[in-house]
């Protein structure tokens, strides 16, 4: 039961924590709701960080998921630029950086995940950059114009999402791009080789450079500014800027400290939760980058950190929150923009998970439709410059259906008769 006199606190001010305050108050919770942001900005959505707002196409105020005036409205109490730094489970309170305690009855973990650093010499020099923040965006979308102007080259290190996205933003400007991944493709680990070489070939044909089979292993400058980056297999490449696209990591320091149940890091790490997004505590709930959440046909759990996952997740802890039943099993999904190629992703079939690639369309057009499968089941599935169909790849991979590979192959049979009937 939830009364007026309770206090939900949510700890983290992204787009999962930002939806969960909105998602209590539009349930009809008048309890006090308190969100601890430790950024300055309101909450804002990250995708624009690595595309349109990157790319200068979209205004600053664009990000935000509510205009600053919604929270008084709605009556939600904003602490920002406050980290959460203390989580007292017994006392039931949290700390945050300036000694204030807030009490709370309930409480909601949304603390996200932050960029892996590179662990080499050079790190220090003023040139090199991470891609997670507002203010990060902020000083990139400079220096990449810069670097435009001026016939610059950007090094990024890792050809993921963000690696990808900030290269595309970064030739739209006009800088020279070299782009260090160990793997023999792009977004090898998501992909796999098939699909990652779709990636490989539309970059090259806009002007980035790839090298790979590679890490950085030195970043060498003069005067505090970068001047090259030397990888392990003996190569210099010229920088002048350096991106760190290797991978996040979920923020979980303050669920550890107080004794929450975490998952491993080679599991993916990220706090366990069950499919109501509870943690090892009943008061606690976890959502969005940091929840690794139990997965309902028990095969182990699942950590998303796409901007789907925080938009669902976000609500869906809200309501678990109040008491309501939820059973978080979402299909994943993620979305990318490059030069003119759009793309959408549901599933997760990571490389040895699967054992076929199937493609509807023409790939060498880049209008199709890609799938994984395992022993004929519909693991995941990815359009590119292919639109309206997700809802239908997504209930394919629902269905556990095995279907007819030509006629999963074949754009003249409707995805939706290849689902099962109920």
């Amino acid at each position: 039961m939830v009364d007026a006199n309770q206090t939900f606190v949510i700890v983290g001010g992204g787009l999962a924590g930002a939806k969960a305050a909105e998602t209590l108050r539009a349930e009809g919770f008048t309890g006090r709701v308190i969100l601890v942001c430790d950024e300055r900005d309101h909450p804002y959505e990250r995708p624009p960080l690595s595309k349109g707002y990157l790319m200068g196409k979209d205004e600053r105020d664009s990000v935000f998921v509510h205009e600053p005036s919604w929270y008084a409205r709605a009556d939600v109490e904003l602490h920002l630029g406050q980290p959460a730094v203390h989580l007292d489970r017994a006392a039931r309170t949290v700390r945050l950086g300036d000694g204030t305690c807030v009490h709370y009855d309930r409480l909601l973990l949304a603390t996200g995940a932050e960029p892996r650093r590179l662990e080499i010499p050079g790190t220090g020099l003023a040139g090199v950059h991470h891609l997670r923040r507002l203010a990060h965006a902020e000083r990139l979308r400079g220096v990449l114009a810069a670097l435009g102007r001026d016939n610059g080259h950007l090094v990024i290190a890792g050809a993921g999402w963000i690696g990808l996205e900030v290269a595309a933003a970064a030739r739209g400007y006009g800088a020279e791009v070299t782009v260090v991944e160990p793997e023999p493709t792009p977004l090898h680990r998501v992909l796999g080789p098939e699909l990652g070489q779709v990636f490989t070939d539309l970059h090259a044909e806009h002007g980035v450079r790839f090298h790979f089979g590679a890490r950085l292993t030195e970043i060498t400058g003069q005067d505090g500014m970068v001047l090259a980056v030397h990888t392990d297999d003996g190569e210099e490449h010229p920088a002048h800027s350096v991106l760190a696209a290797i991978g996040a990591a979920p923020r979980t320091a303050l669920a550890e400290a107080a004794g929450l149940a975490l998952v491993d890091r080679e599991d993916g790490g990220g706090i366990a939760v069950d499919t109501a997004l509870r943690t090892s505590d009943p008061d606690v709930f976890a959502a969005g980058d940091v929840a690794a959440v139990e997965r309902p046909d028990a095969a182990g759990r699942l950590r998303v950190e796409h901007w789907a996952n925080a938009l669902h997740s976000g609500p869906a802890a809200a309501r678990a929150m109040l008491g309501r039943p939820v059973v978080y099993d979402r299909v994943p999904y993620f979305f990318s923009d490059q030069y003119d190629i759009g793309m959408e992703y549901s599933g997760y079939a990571p490389p040895g998970s699967y054992d076929q690639v199937v493609c509807r369309g023409d790939v060498g057009k880049r209008e199709f439709i890609a799938f994984w499968l395992r022993e004929g089941r519909v693991l995941a599935g990815m359009n590119v410059n292919v639109w309206d169909v997700t809802e239908s790849v997504q209930r394919l991979i629902r269905s556990g259906a095995r279907p007819d590979p030509e006629a999963l192959a074949d754009p003249g049979v409707p995805l939706d008769s290849l689902v099962p009937a109920p």
